[in-house]
């Protein structure tokens, strides 16, 4: 059997662990171990033991647990309800009210937690009561929450940012600065099709008047103003140059839980609260991380990456006809398979002929956290959709439906990306980071 019919068979077995139901990181390992046996017998084994100390062995991997704890402490002392009830009265002016305030909270609560599934739930749970209570529209309500969730990996800092980056050996630092102008783009973009879907259906969302005073206002900047403090004293030393993406993760986990004593609800049992989350968290994330490099072992071991590096370049594709081809890829992975599964089951396979195109692996990054944006909410296994209806009574219906518009937003957005690269790639030319 050739090594890529071996390659055929495994990915057939991959997907089939997946449609039977099996976990992610069991459903890349035992194909993995499969190819291994396939392809050398027992011998094929002996280095597994080696990869899985180099997988684990990783400085950059570190940041993922205390980004993770960071959101954690954040969550469980309440902070979220307090930006949330800031915001509604800093934005809740502009057409669409606290639909405003949902893309809103998403992204500065994107800039703290680094995951799309923690920006949904904290933001959703604050949010949907009074939407229903307020009489939005459950399909618009929904889908901006499911959505602006999304942000949570792409506005750094982002746990994929950094799974990828640890895969290809790119600059986490120069990946989080590429993601800030992308990140910040979609959430306008977002916030001017909500503005004006509810300025022409205005039923779609009662009219809402924001801070009336200057109380008020002062009030809601206060709320606000604890998150302004971490983000900048996380990114902003990362953008700066001081700090690599691991210690600005430290950092933040000390000004989080500062924040936390003085603006919101901490003690010893919210401490234990979110350590518990956050280890349950990193056990999913970081075996999914060792899987990955359990199968990049298998495939470099049978030298098929070079085989399909050779077999694309030999499709002599322009890069915008590869580029193509990678969407659909992307696109149909996105409805089968979890974010980080497409990361690490897709970049080794593909980091070797991105670079026979000359394709910049920042600048491809933030394109495949685009892609895995799109996956999270696109049926049948998008997981913020589960998450958003977990938290309300509506119809699962409502939210697909409701994210339609948001999807059409993302491919815009994935279309500017390609015709002006610069988009992403001006912030990290000019950022003084360090690795």
């Amino acid at each position: 059997m050739s090594p890529g019919v071996e390659l055929i068979v495994v990915m057939l077995i991959f997907l089939g662990l997946l449609c039977a139901g099996m976990t992610i990181p069991f459903a890349i390992t035992v194909p993995s171990v499969l190819y291994l046996l396939l392809h050398a017998g027992l011998p094929g084994l002996k280095g597994i033991g080696l990869v899985s100390w180099g997988s684990m062995n990783s400085f950059t991997l570190t940041a993922i647990p205390l980004f993770i704890l960071m959101a954690e402490i954040l969550q469980e002392s309440k902070l979220s309800l307090r930006v949330y009830h800031g915001l509604s009265k800093l934005v809740s002016w502009i057409p669409g009210g606290l639909l405003q305030t949902n893309i809103a909270g998403c992204a500065i609560f994107a800039a703290i937690s680094g995951s799309s599934v923690v920006t949904a739930a904290s933001i959703g749970r604050v949010a949907l009561p009074e939407l229903q209570k307020r009489k939005y529209d459950p399909q618009l309500s929904a889908g901006s929450l499911a959505a602006g969730g999304t942000l949570g990996i792409l506005i750094p800092p982002s746990i994929a940012m950094i799974v990828y980056g640890t895969f290809t050996e790119t600059s986490v630092a120069k990946l989080f600065m590429a993601g800030v102008m992308p990140g910040l783009l979609l959430t306008v973009m977002f916030m001017a099709y909500i503005a004006i879907h509810t300025w022409l259906k205005p039923t779609a969302a009662p009219v809402e008047k924001g801070a009336r005073s200057t109380r008020e206002l002062t009030a809601a900047l206060l709320d606000v103003f604890p998150f302004v403090v971490l983000i900048g004293g996380t990114i902003g030393s990362i953008y700066t140059g001081l700090v690599t993406p691991t210690e600005a993760a430290a950092v933040g986990c000390v000004l989080s839980m500062i924040i936390a004593v003085f603006w919101g609800e901490f003690s010893v049992r919210i401490l234990w609260l979110a350590l518990q989350t956050t280890t349950r968290v990193c056990g999913n994330i970081l075996f999914i991380v060792y899987a990955a490099f359990l199968f990049s072992y298998a495939i470099s071991y049978a030298g098929v990456g070079e085989q399909i590096t050779q077999f694309l370049v030999n499709l002599k594709l322009s890069k915008l006809e590869f580029f193509l081809a990678l969407f659909v890829l992307y696109t149909v992975l996105g409805c089968l398979v979890e974010s980080l599964g497409m990361i690490v089951v897709t970049v080794p396979l593909l980091y070797p002929v991105l670079l026979q195109y000359g394709i910049d692996p920042i600048w491809f990054g933030v394109i495949l956290v685009l892609f895995i944006e799109m996956g999270q909410i696109s049926p049948p296994i998008g997981i913020n959709l589960f998450v958003i209806q977990s938290i309300w009574n509506g119809k699962l219906s409502d939210v697909v439906m409701g994210t339609i518009p948001f999807h059409l937003i993302m491919f815009v957005l994935l279309g500017l990306l390609v015709l002006f690269p610069d988009i992403a790639m001006w912030l990290p030319s000019r950022a003084a980071v360090v690795p």
